[in-house]
């Protein structure tokens, strides 16, 4: 079963979101289906803001170490394509294609004086054609799960507006649509019902259960930073127990 089919099972594709070569090993050997970079975590992780602070070759080069470390299926969180253009976005995939990488994840936000704000719909729907014409005429088999932010941004009408920016979406040359926010049942079902992509959502606190999610019509769940955020607070609970400790025991407790 290759990547796409996945997204079309009766259970949802749980993909395990990873930001190191240790992560990629640890999700493969806990047995995950797939693996997906969290650009919240590899930002982090290396010392930049979200949005696209790190440039393309640093990823380009954290991609190579995740290939190198798992053979699991890789999609790569492309935040808003690397580029200013869907010339430049063609090519920075057709890198991602060539070490491997099976999906990207596309926004259809951007970051402008640190403020997020919504692409335009049509302009954004504009581009994405452009960018799945490019990969045909390059023989590429990409997988394009593109995120829309209503949810995120607190929109009022975030409901509506995903299902019209997915209808949109779908006819542009989208392969899945990723509504990260979105947790009550109702909203979820109506996408679902509303949008002719599998939809995925993200790991939140309120967040149904994955056989709740399942039912709804759910097809990929996402873990975004969350698990990173989780080692991170564990990270810092430990180092601050050591120095006030003044010994290492707590680094040898046994894990709950």
């Amino acid at each position: 079963m290759d990547f796409a089919q996945r997204h079309h099972q009766v259970e949802p594709l749980v993909l395990a979101n990873v930001w190191d070569a240790a992560s990629a090993r640890l999700a493969e050997a806990a047995g995950y289906a797939a693996i997906g970079t969290s650009s919240a975590a590899i930002s982090d992780m290396l010392g930049y803001p979200d949005g696209e602070g790190m440039c393309f070759a640093e990823l380009i080069a954290l991609v190579t170490r995740l290939r190198s470390a798992s053979q699991l299926p890789l999609t790569v969180d492309l935040e808003a394509g690397y580029g200013e253009s869907a010339e430049v976005i063609v090519a920075n995939l057709h890198q991602l294609a060539g070490l491997g990488v099976v999906g990207v994840n596309l926004e259809d936000s951007v970051i402008r004086s640190a403020r997020r704000e919504m692409v335009e719909p049509e302009a954004f729907s504009r581009c994405l054609r452009e960018i799945r014409s490019g990969l045909q005429a390059g023989g590429v088999e990409m997988f394009l799960n593109v995120r829309t932010d209503a949810y995120l941004l607190g929109m009022a009408n975030a409901c509506q507006e995903s299902i019209v920016r997915g209808g949109l979406y779908a006819a542009s040359g989208a392969d899945g649509l990723f509504v990260p926010g979105v947790t009550g049942e109702a909203d979820i079902a109506a996408i679902a019902a509303g949008v002719p992509l599998p939809l995925n959502v993200m790991c939140m606190p309120d967040l149904p259960s994955f056989h709740s999610l399942s039912k709804l019509g759910v097809k990929r769940i996402s873990m975004g930073n969350f698990l990173y955020e989780r080692m991170q607070q564990t990270l810092d609970q430990l180092l601050a127990v050591v120095k006030s400790e003044q010994s290492f025991l707590a680094v040898f407790r046994p894990c709950r």
